[in-house]
C-alpha cells in the first residue's frame, strides 16, 4: 500500500471557465530571521499570507506547497531581495504566473528613556509584502505602525491651563527602488519625529516630566502629523510610492481623528 499512487485531485480539470485571481493560505505562523541595521539578525514570530493565481482549467491549487515553501525559507534572512527570490520559488513550485506574500510581525528595538537613559525594548507592528504579477512586474512594500503622542493645538490655545492629548498611530507603507534598502529602524525614527513626542516603553518620573512638557511645547493636529510625514518621505529619493494612515485616539471625544494620503513620488 505504500507505493499506491494517489489521485492528484487539484490538477483535475474544472469546466466552469473561471480564473481565480488569488488562492492560498492565511495566518500561517512561521519564524523569520530579520536582518537588523546593525547586521545582527532578530528572530521574529510572523504570520504569513501567501497566494497565487489559478487558471480556469485547474480544480485547485496545492495548499501544502505553500507551507513547504515557508518551512524551507523560514531559516533564511528575509529582506526585499529575498522576498523576490521567495516569490520566484513560489511561482515555480506552484506553476503560477503571479504570486503574493505578506509577513506581519512584531519587531523590537532598544529604546532609551529621554532623561534617565534606561534601556528597554519597544515592539513595533511591521510587515513585508511582495507582489509579482503575470507581466513579471515585482513590487516590495515595507510597512510599519508607530505610536506617538500628540497634543491638541486648539485645546492649548483656548484653555487657561492644560491641553488634551492623545496617542496617535502612524501607519506607513512604502515601496522603493529594488536595488536599495530602507531599514525599519530608520523608517520608525522618521515617523516618531512627526508627533508631538515619542512614546516610550519605560519612563521614570523625570522622563515623564520631560515627555509631558515636550509634547506641550510641540502641539500637533493629526493633519500636522500627516503633512510632516509626507514632507519627510518626499525627501527620500529611493521611495517610489507611499501610503500614510494617521489615527488619533481622542481623550475627550468618543471617536478618533483621522488623516490619510498615498502618493507616487516623482523623482
Amino acid at each position: 500500500m505504500v507505493n499506491q499512487k494517489l489521485t492528484d485531485v487539484q490538477s483535475l480539470k474544472d469546466n466552469r471557465g473561471i480564473d481565480i485571481q488569488k488562492v492560498g493560505v492565511k495566518n500561517v505562523e512561521v519564524p523569520l530571521n530579520i536582518l537588523r541595521k546593525n547586521d545582527k539578525a532578530q528572530v521574529v514570530s510572523a504570520k504569513a499570507t501567501m497566494s497565487v493565481c489559478l487558471p480556469a482549467k485547474y480544480k485547485g491549487t496545492h495548499m501544502s506547497r505553500f507551507v513547504e515553501i515557508l518551512c524551507e525559507w523560514s531559516q533564511k534572512k528575509i529582506l526585499g531581495d529575498d522576498i523576490k527570490a521567495f516569490l520566484e520559488d513560489t511561482r515555480e513550485k506552484l506553476a503560477a504566473k503571479s504570486a503574493e506574500v505578506a509577513f506581519v510581525f512584531t519587531y523590537f528595538i532598544s529604546k532609551s528613556s529621554p532623561i534617565s537613559n534606561l534601556v528597554s525594548q519597544m515592539g513595533y507592528q511591521c510587515s513585508f509584502e511582495g507582489y509579482w504579477d503575470e507581466n513579471d512586474n515585482y513590487k516590495f512594500i515595507l510597512g510599519v505602525s508607530v505610536p506617538v503622542t500628540t497634543l491638541c493645538p486648539c485645546s492649548k490655545e483656548i484653555s487657561d491651563y492644560g491641553a488634551h492629548n492623545q496617542r496617535t498611530i502612524i501607519k506607513a507603507r512604502i515601496s522603493y527602488q529594488e536595488d536599495n534598502i530602507i531599514w525599519l529602524e530608520d523608517l520608525i525614527d522618521l515617523l516618531e519625529s512627526c508627533g508631538s513626542s515619542k512614546v516610550y516603553p519605560l519612563l521614570k518620573r523625570e522622563d515623564e516630566k520631560f515627555v509631558t512638557e515636550y509634547a506641550y511645547n510641540n502641539p500637533k493636529f493629526v493633519e500636522d502629523v500627516l503633512r510632516e510625514t509626507i514632507s519627510n518621505l518626499r525627501k527620500i529619493p529611493e521611495i517610489e510610492w507611499f501610503e500614510i494612515d494617521c489615527e488619533s485616539f481622542e481623550s475627550i471625544h468618543n471617536h478618533s481623528a483621522w488623516a490619510y494620503q498615498q502618493e507616487f513620488v516623482v523623482s
